[in-house]
């Protein structure tokens, strides 16, 4: 073998490492991603006390922004919140990762609601803002109301001491329990036996 020929062979083995080494550092990951999300946890605060609810207080959208814009910001990391169809859809994506694979999430906003006092497009667009901030808050983590919203009332049992935590009312049966109240199969005593309600759900039922 000749040193040209040898040279060549050298110098295309060395172009094609590169190209394998290029090839994997462009491979793309929800990790600097999540990654930056958990920073954005670390430092953000607790945020509910600018509302107040029944019995408690929570934080509207203007208040969430607030405190979180200037950390999603300080991480690289921004959202968006589109309808899709009858879907709400959170996205969060890196702004200067360019391998950094977006992460999403997709909540299904109850349609047909009928809400006492509040014509379709008012109840149409207070479920929209509340899904902004659940689903936002859920996302990322974060405290936008008192403990009542994170976790279940707790009961103690007569016959031992075990403590006994009931669920709070996922958001997806929310549709079926409005729909029973307003023909009057249930009442809001029976759902408060089985789940444990927040303030928005617990105000939305009793618009009923």
């Amino acid at each position: 073998m000749s040193k040209t020929t040898k040279k060549v062979i050298e110098l295309a083995e060395e172009e094609l490492n590169n190209s394998s080494t290029v090839s994997r550092k462009k491979e793309k990951s929800e990790f600097p991603t999540l990654k930056a999300i958990a920073c954005v946890q670390q430092e953000c605060q607790v945020i509910h006390k600018t509302t107040q609810g029944y019995g408690y207080t929570y934080a509207d959208l203007s208040a969430i922004y607030k405190e979180l814009l200037p950390l999603m910001k300080k991480h690289n990391i921004a959202f968006i919140q589109p309808i899709v169809g009858t879907n709400l859809k959170t996205k969060i994506y890196h702004t200067k990762d360019e391998s950094a694979i977006p992460v999403e999430e997709i909540a299904e906003i109850p349609q047909g609601v009928q809400l006492k006092g509040m014509n379709t497009f008012q109840v149409y667009g207070s479920a929209i803002t509340y899904f902004r901030r659940y689903c936002l808050s859920s996302f990322l983590g974060i405290i936008t109301d008192k403990d009542i919203d994170a976790c279940g009332k707790e009961i103690k049992s007569k016959e031992s001491n075990i403590k006994i935590k009931k669920p709070i009312l996922p958001v997806e049966k929310m549709k079926d329990v409005i729909k029973k109240l307003q023909n009057k199969e249930i009442t809001i005593e029976t759902v408060k036996k089985h789940y444990s309600l927040t303030d928005v759900q617990l105000n939305t039922l009793k618009l009923c």
